[in-house]
């Protein structure tokens, strides 16, 4: 009797394994079935088969939203849904990053969710929105002395310490004019988004980086078009000086005046569109 008992526990006890092993089993094929047609969408519609899926969506409190409905423009562009989203972004955002005021600067909800939305801006059409080579943010109150060069700065970005670094006096003048196509947070933003994806093999990623590419090849190839860019009193000088600051200035003219980089140069403008996977109303 007890042998049977033993026998019958011991089958019981390995139809259990054998169904957690088909289990896990099922949820591998599965896996990489998705991502072999994932990767099938991407390659023909360049562009992630979708970007938002929350288990649960964090919220901001009234006094943080009022922050984004009355001092960051691009808020007012979005649908209820995609405000829902956004906030969940940007509540995550302050979550992972660590922020630090420097020259006696106190960081207040203000600083946190203006910085923290303009980094959700610019990767909303990204799966992966957290940027990962950002751990820290330090704001200082006005521009800054940096050892890196030994000169006054208004921002930085340094991988190596995974430090987004800006003046906040700087940070906000970039948004009190939103048409001159500068703008301190996005400029550094996308230095940080740029070095990012050439470091991560997120589908997000991915498609910046070829994107990039793609747009790098196109002017490689097109002296015309590359003049035009030089000759154009559209993007500032600075843009030139760089892939990354050409990249970086780029993007800034593309959240700014996207009407006007459509109709001045729309190839270059495409190219960024999909680098961003933007598909905002005005864009």
């Amino acid at each position: 009797m007890l042998y049977l008992l033993v026998i019958e526990n011991f089958t019981l006890g390995s139809k259990i394994m054998v169904g957690i092993f088909l289990a896990v089993l099922m949820g591998i094929i599965l896996y990489y079935t998705f991502k072999m047609v994932e990767m099938g969408y991407v390659l023909k519609q360049r562009r992630p088969l979708y970007n938002h899926f929350y288990f649960r969506l964090k919220r901001l409190n009234q006094n943080q939203k009022d922050v984004l409905q009355h001092q960051f423009s691009f808020y007012k562009k979005l649908n209820a849904i995609e405000k829902k989203h956004f906030n969940h972004r940007v509540a995550s955002f302050i979550s992972d990053k660590h922020f630090i005021g420097r020259d006696g600067l106190i960081i207040n909800d203000d600083i946190k969710i203006l910085i923290s939305a303009t980094a959700v801006m610019l990767t909303f059409g990204f799966r992966d929105f957290y940027i990962g080579i950002i751990s820290k943010i330090v704001v200082y109150p006005k521009a800054f002395y940096s050892n890196t060069n030994q000169a006054y700065h208004k921002g930085e970005f340094n991988p190596r310490l995974e430090t987004l670094v800006l003046s906040w006096e700087d940070f906000l003048k970039g948004f009190s004019n939103s048409t001159d196509n500068v703008n301190l947070g996005i400029h550094e933003f996308t230095h940080a988004i740029h070095i990012n994806s050439m470091k991560e093999h997120d589908v997000s990623s991915t498609i910046f980086s070829d994107s990039f590419k793609e747009l790098s090849d196109m002017l490689a190839e097109s002296e015309p078009l590359r003049n035009r860019l030089m000759a154009s009193n559209y993007f500032r000088k600075y843009a030139f000086t760089n892939q990354f600051e050409f990249l970086a200035v780029v993007i800034e003219n593309f959240i700014e005046t996207p009407q006007t980089f459509k109709t001045e140069f729309p190839n270059v403008y495409s190219k960024v569109k999909q680098m961003l996977n933007f598909n905002i109303a005005g864009y």
